[in-house]
């Protein structure tokens, strides 16, 4: 009988522990590759859905500070001439006011002061509005802004124009050689940028512009109820600087019964997203006279001021 042929080489037993270790490594690398297509399919599907839209920043306010107390006794006391007189009971209670009645009073807050004489009557309000935005595009500052403008309006108050842009002054073309600067060469017509080509001898440029349009010299005439129209006090209705971010100032005369008068001053600021209004009124009786705007604003604005002080706290 035959033999068959020793081939050294792999014992049965050694074969397939092989062939197990040649199933596992391809089952790994089959893992390998699910896993790895993972992160692919998410970074697929973050493409379809686009950049993220910015999102506007909140308010600088998120809370109001108590109205009642924000107002010095002192200046209480300017305010309300009146409640001096009154019994000690009744000038406490004038002086501590009373509160407005808010849902919220993280976003409006107010207070009321008033005191009477036989002759005056003093009223003073202050209302705090912090704005607040639910449009994640736009600021609470922008929606802030948007509520004092309807305000403003509402007052017949223009809003001043945004002023555009300056350009950089175009650089002037240097002298040509032998020419003196601002001398015109001979035999060339001056450009009408000269003031002195247009003016006629013996008269100064802005009369030669006025004589030759028609137009009154001087700058344009202001409109009404501003300062600088004709007949302008200065008292009139106007936008104010240098309180808080933007502001203006109401003033309103009217009659009250037969011959009462009764003046209402109003100042309106707005800093980032807290709108605040000062209301202070004066009414007089008889035969006395209206009450001068002059004070009553003056008055108004030192409390606005204050108020704007304390926001910066």
């Amino acid at each position: 009988m035959q033999r068959k042929r020793y081939a050294p080489g792999r014992t049965g037993s050694a074969a397939r522990t092989a062939v197990v270790l040649a199933l596992g490594l391809g089952l790994g690398t089959g893992l390998t590759g699910c896993s790895a297509g993972t992160p692919a399919d998410d970074i697929a599907v973050d493409a379809k859905a686009g950049p993220a839209a910015p999102v506007a920043p909140p308010g600088r306010y998120r809370t109001l500070f108590e109205p009642c107390g924000a107002v010095p006794q002192a200046t209480l006391k300017d305010l309300l001439p009146g409640a001096a007189a009154l019994p000690h009971a009744e000038r406490d209670r004038a002086y501590r006011g009373a509160a407005a009645v808010t849902y919220d009073t993280d976003r409006r807050v107010g207070c009321t002061w008033k005191a009477d004489s036989p002759d005056t009557s003093h009223r003073l309000t202050l209302d705090i509005e912090r704005v607040v935005s639910y449009d994640t595009t736009v600021s609470d500052a922008d929606r802030a802004q948007e509520v004092y403008v309807r305000k403003q309006l509402a007052a017949g108050i223009p809003v001043p124009p945004t002023a555009p842009p300056t350009t950089a002054p175009t650089p002037s073309t240097p002298p040509a050689s032998g020419q003196t600067p601002g001398k015109t060469p001979p035999g060339t017509a001056p450009t009408p940028r000269d003031p002195e080509a247009t003016t006629p001898p013996g008269t100064t440029p802005a009369a030669g512009a006025a004589a030759g349009s028609g137009a009154p010299t001087g700058t344009s005439p202001a409109a009404p109820g501003t300062p600088g129209a004709p007949g302008a006090t200065g008292l009139e209705p106007r936008v104010l600087d240098g309180l808080g971010d933007i502001a203006y100032l109401d003033d309103v005369l009217s009659k009250v019964g037969g011959s009462g008068k009764q003046r209402a001053v109003r100042v309106v600021f707005r800093t980032s997203n807290v709108i605040v209004t000062v209301s202070y009124q004066e009414q007089t009786t008889g035969s006395a006279e209206a009450p001068d705007s002059a004070e009553l604003q003056e008055k108004a604005r030192n409390l606005a001021r204050l108020l704007a002080e304390r926001l910066e706290e």
